[in-house]
């Protein structure tokens, strides 16, 4: 493939998406990092495969800040994987969560993930779409790397290797990889994947609303919260939103 062209300072999403095309994810780190530099990040839930994206990100673009959203309801082995990959990979992790702790959620408001669609949705944005987007926000980026695959959702396989979301560039490296991909990578790196992945936990989220899937099962299957397989934070916000964070300094 030819090399890939220098980038302009405002993206033709048709023109930058087709250059990409057919590309790894390594060539596409390196072009993220090529345009953005300083106002790049990765997020990273530190799930089943998260060692991909953290490991391709930090052999290739070393700079690029990382963000995860601590729910306040990870899996204690999450924490700890965490804390294990953090310091094999020598990585800084903005770690960001609710304004409202856990605890008080619950005493004020009690489960709200069991609370019909309307309780799910109010819990998403609070511990995940805010925190989020106030990360973004402090942090200066201007472009989001995810680790979003394809093959995972409806929502995902109609999504390009570039988009814009909430006023961001949003940057899927690993679109086209699968399963079997991401374990070769993890194998060729003697990476490891999540402790909870041997369990039968191949999509890991909140604890309270992540079950174990059998081989034979999609493995979003096992994230119960709600009927969408997706978390909110892939997802643009409304109008109404978008207008409340920004009232907010968001």
């Amino acid at each position: 493939m030819a090399a890939l062209e220098p980038i302009r300072n405002d993206l033709d999403l048709a023109i930058e998406n087709e250059q990409l095309r057919g590309r790894g994810p390594e060539e596409i780190v390196v072009w993220a990092k090529h345009r953005f530099g300083e106002e790049l990040a990765l997020s990273t839930s530190f799930g089943a495969t998260s060692a991909v994206m953290l490991h391709l990100v930090k052999t290739l673009a070393p700079e690029t800040k990382i963000i995860c959203i601590d729910t306040g309801y990870l899996f204690p082995e999450t924490y700890r994987f965490a804390e294990e990959l953090t310091k094999r990979l020598e990585l800084k992790v903005h770690w960001f969560s609710a304004e409202m702790t856990a605890a008080r959620q619950e005493a004020l408001y009690g489960r709200l993930w069991e609370q019909g669609p309307e309780g799910v949705e109010r819990y998403l944005r609070m511990n995940k779409v805010e925190p989020m987007e106030r990360a973004l926000t402090a942090l200066g980026v201007k472009a989001w790397m995810a680790g979003l695959r394809s093959e995972q959702t409806e929502h995902r396989r109609g999504l390009d290797h570039v988009i814009v979301q909430n006023g961001r560039y949003k940057i899927h490296p690993i679109l086209q990889l699968t399963e079997a991909d991401l374990h070769a990578y993890l194998e060729r790196y003697n990476l490891p994947y999540h402790p909870l992945y041997a369990e039968g936990y191949r999509s890991i989220g909140d604890h309270h609303s992540t079950l174990p899937t059998t081989p034979d099962m999609d493995p979003r299957e096992g994230r119960i919260l709600g009927q969408s397989r997706e978390c909110g934070l892939h997802l643009p916000l409304s109008e109404d939103q978008n207008k409340s964070y920004k009232s907010s300094s968001l």
